[in-house]
């Protein structure tokens, strides 16, 4: 095991998606701020308190479902919304027409701009298979399925508990442990013998809450320390930095 730098016992790797498999986590803050700034400056005005894609967005929306996270950031600017229907239009101003504008903003920025893997990332999850271990990814995007296939890589998991997989068996988001939880039964491992991997901060305290063997936290916007305090056991600024052969 310690090829792949993980300790004895673990049999299965659950990896978070944005931010840790794919470079898609700027994104995601960038359809974030403009979605937000767009609703502040209608509501306050020239003068609003604009919505800040590093901060605001690892605290309130970072790992989160889209819905968790429109309201942890309203509520932060004591703002509360209608909460609205899944299908509302991305311009009315409810917690899920909030979030389908969202979500459309980013659809937008990953066609235009396109999706890219991590290329450590991608060695270190063919390094977990060809050790034998299992393989899933957890995250709360409804585009899980689509951003795999787009940079090659859907058929390296065993297992994919998404956003979608997540609202059909009623499935609470991260910071809760259940999506990784599930990750964990669908694979036939009991938590103490997963590892978790996450780059956020509510994905690190679904890591600890879930008490899962080992859970690595993956700095990729200079939050080392925020993500020990939440739990991480480790924390890399890649994923290669785990195996063995670091070249």
């Amino acid at each position: 095991m310690t090829q792949i730098g993980l300790p004895d016992g673990i049999r299965a790797c659950l990896f978070d998606l944005d931010g840790v498999l794919t470079k898609t986590a700027v994104v995601h803050a960038a359809a974030w701020k403009a979605t937000f700034d767009e609703f502040l400056r209608r509501r306050d005005g020239p003068g609003f308190r604009p919505f800040d894609a590093v901060a605001d967005y690892d605290e309130y929306v970072d790992g989160r479902p889209r819905a968790d996270g429109v309201r942890a950031f309203l509520a932060s600017r004591g703002i509360e919304l209608p909460e609205g229907s899944d299908d509302d239009p991305p311009d009315r101003d409810t917690v899920h027409g909030l979030g389908n504008r969202k979500n459309a903003l980013l659809l937008e920025k990953i066609h235009t701009e396109g999706v890219e893997a991590y290329p450590g990332s991608v060695r270190y999850v063919e390094a977990v298979r060809a050790a034998g271990l299992r393989t899933a990814v957890v995250s709360s995007s409804a585009n899980c399925r689509d951003v795999l296939a787009s940079v090659g890589m859907d058929k390296r998991f065993d297992v994919r508990i998404d956003g979608i997989v997540a609202k059909e068996r009623k499935l609470p988001g991260k910071p809760h442990p259940d999506t990784f939880l599930e990750a964990a039964h669908d694979l036939g491992v009991e938590p103490v013998a997963a590892a978790v991997f996450e780059d956020a901060l509510a994905g690190m305290d679904a890591g600890r809450s879930g008490h899962f063997g080992y859970v690595v936290g993956v700095d990729r916007v200079g939050q080392a320390d925020a993500l020990r305090a939440h739990g991480a056991d480790i924390v890399v600024r890649d994923l290669a930095e785990l195996l063995e052969d670091r070249t």
